[in-house]
């Protein structure tokens, strides 16, 4: 399983939510290119970095930000985060991103998502699943669609999507541990490789979701509250 360290950016730094409240911001480091090499350095290969004031402006923001984090690091980032036009996916290309994020196109407008699958390739594009209460929420978590997470994600995996980050937004910031039986019916019944998000704050925890299937897990407010140190993110990569 993939150990994924999580940048949230608002402004530039490095932030976290809580539970997506963009009112409940603790912000943990003014640069996050600096946090950035503190990942690579205990090991990491892989970095998941999501533009929050693009998730609310709906177009790319920070991307000057992905920019200097791809330049400065060797990390394989996958970017999130105002996904939502040709030019956005570009740009997020263009900018260092190996993999992209997109989660509201894909409920909004079925047909681009796909089209980006076709042009870009499966590796590239991962889905994005948020949802609160089983339900798919989008828009920077700010709207709550009618769409079960189950029937949406077998629904993709059936057209040829590969990865798929799935994050309880319940969970997200409050370190309260992870969707367990959630994930493990996703894995289970979907056949996706499914990165589970949201709410991980032990070893025990990434443990559970490993022996689950999970194909990777992505820890944030447990590395900057030090629940997962460094130390210890270190002997997991």
């Amino acid at each position: 399983m993939r150990i994924i360290p999580a940048i949230d950016i608002i402004d530039g730094k490095c932030v976290r939510l809580t539970k997506g409240d963009y009112s409940a911001v603790n912000l943990y480091c003014n640069d996050p290119v600096e946090m950035a090499i503190k990942f690579e350095d205990a090991g990491c290969k892989y970095l998941h970095v999501v533009d929050l004031d693009g998730a609310r402006a709906k177009h790319v923001i920070n991307a000057k930000t992905l920019e200097k984090i791809a330049c400065n690091t060797n990390l394989k980032i996958d970017f999130g985060g105002g996904i939502k036009s040709n030019t956005d996916i570009k740009t997020a290309f263009e900018c260092g991103a190996a993999q992209v994020t997109a989660g509201s196109v894909a409920i909004a407008d079925h047909q681009l998502f796909m089209e980006w699958i076709e042009n870009y390739g499966p590796e590239k594009i991962i889905l994005g699943a948020d949802f609160r209460n089983n339900m798919i929420a989008f828009n920077g978590w700010a709207n709550e669609s009618d769409i079960e997470v189950f029937d949406f994600v077998k629904s993709y995996c059936e057209e040829g999507v590969k990865y798929c980050i799935c994050t309880d937004i319940s969970c997200d910031g409050m370190l309260s541990g992870p969707s367990h039986t959630i994930y493990n019916h996703l894995v289970r019944e979907t056949g996706i490789n499914i990165i589970a998000s949201g709410g991980i704050t032990t070893l025990s925890d990434l443990a559970e979701l490993e022996e689950a299937g999970c194909e990777g897990a992505i820890i944030g407010k447990a590395l900057y509250e030090n629940r997962i140190t460094l130390k210890e993110l270190s002997q997991l990569c």
